[in-house]
């Protein structure tokens, strides 16, 4: 179980490369989900599209709010979620390094 101030809870977009494949997910713990889709250890849609770049994220106070804003994205299209990572993050740079600094 995790303790206390290991949760954060949090919606993300993994890529595959830059305006590539994009998957949303949300997790109480973005530096091991994230090495998880990075190293593979998750079968599923992120491991078939190699989608291993963490290209955006957006922390939340509760997990009702983070689930509430995945399903939000989740329904928007592909042209919104390209701008919301453009916004941030223009040159799809992988964002696991910078988050444990």
């Amino acid at each position: 179980m995790a303790r206390p101030r290991d949760f954060q809870p949090a919606v993300y977009i993994m890529a595959n490369h830059k305006n590539g494949t994009v998957y949303v997910g949300v997790t109480s713990d973005l530096p091991q989900r994230a090495w998880q889709h990075r190293e593979g250890t998750i079968a599923g849609f992120t491991q078939r599209h190699g989608c291993k770049r963490l290209v955006w994220f957006e922390l939340h106070a509760t997990m009702e709010h983070a689930i509430a804003r995945e399903k939000q994205i989740k329904g928007g299209s592909r042209a919104k979620k390209i701008a919301l990572i453009e916004a941030a993050n223009p040159e799809w740079l992988d964002l696991f390094f910078g988050l444990n600094g």
